[in-house]
């Protein structure tokens, strides 16, 4: 069955593009067919009403200013994201933006996220620091890759977190320049969920229901600069020495990112070849 991406919208006849990625010849050569699909609301959208009252409240603070934000980074605040309750399910989708504002998190906004963490053959962490230009937590240090699923079918497919892993493939070829074909899905493992809440400011924050993928695999990386400022592989010796010295020269860790260090990575780390008994995709952790 071939990777492709594909964005429905809610409504009758749509046209659809569709990337086939061909696993026969080098990347990125790719076959696009357009079609016109008839399709039906998902049956999540029905719950979108529910958020009526946060859509107004998100609409309230429409008044932030951008105009002195990247403008790549600001047209990425128009996608939508999918919100769901602290069981994790889908009750409807909001835009990034929404999602981001303390305003609306302060009240109870929350979306679905992951966070990779890719280790190569010497069981070396890939590390990356977020670029200057992101709105939240800029220049931070954090994990691999981190994003958000978007409210499309494929991306919010649940089994085996299928969804969360096809939006982690398209988030490391968008960020790190990663090849699809060195990422397939089959070889990302989810390992669990955890809830958390952190401000990076007075406007901005995180609220999320956050997946970990682990990839174990080498990979060829051409970072995109206006999402990752450095990277650089570690050894397990390394990583906190470094983390604590970029964080007395005022370049910190991301929130989400301390919360796996302290409860999950290096557990992750030394098992990277029995992985399994730690797999717990039915649990989400609250903290």
């Amino acid at each position: 069955m071939p990777n492709l991406s594909i964005s429905l919208n809610k409504s009758t006849t749509r046209k659809v593009s569709i990337h086939f990625i061909d696993h026969k010849s080098a990347w990125p050569t790719m076959t696009t067919l357009t079609i016109a699909l008839r399709i039906r609301s998902l049956s999540c959208c029905c719950t979108h009403n529910q958020w009526s009252i946060l859509n107004m409240m998100s609409t309230k603070s429409s008044n932030v200013r951008l105009d002195r934000y990247d403008q790549g980074q600001v047209e990425l605040l128009n996608e939508k994201c999918i919100l769901v309750d602290e069981n994790d399910q889908v009750v409807g989708s909001e835009s990034k933006k929404a999602c981001h504002l303390m305003a609306n998190i302060n009240k109870g906004l929350l979306h679905r996220a992951f966070s990779v963490l890719i280790f190569n053959s010497n069981n070396e962490f890939l590390l990356t620091q977020r670029s200057d230009k992101k709105i939240t937590f800029p220049g931070y240090y954090t994990n691999t890759c981190c994003s958000h699923p978007l409210y499309t079918p494929l991306e919010m497919e649940q089994a085996d977190a299928i969804g969360v892993k096809r939006a982690a493939q398209r988030r490391l070829h968008l960020e790190l320049g990663i090849n699809p074909l060195e990422i397939p899905l089959s070889e990302m493992k989810f390992m669990t969920r955890f809830l958390y809440k952190a401000p990076s400011n007075d406007v901005w924050g995180e609220h999320e229901i956050d997946y970990a993928v682990i990839i174990h695999r080498d990979v060829t990386i051409n970072p995109d600069p206006d999402e990752v400022k450095s990277y650089r592989f570690v050894g397990r010796s390394e990583l906190l020495p470094f983390l604590d010295a970029e964080s007395e020269k005022g370049s910190p860790t991301t929130p989400w990112f301390r919360i796996m260090l302290e409860k999950f990575f290096f557990n992750w780390w030394d098992n990277l070849d029995n992985l399994d008994q730690f797999v717990e995709p039915d649990k989400l952790y609250k903290l």
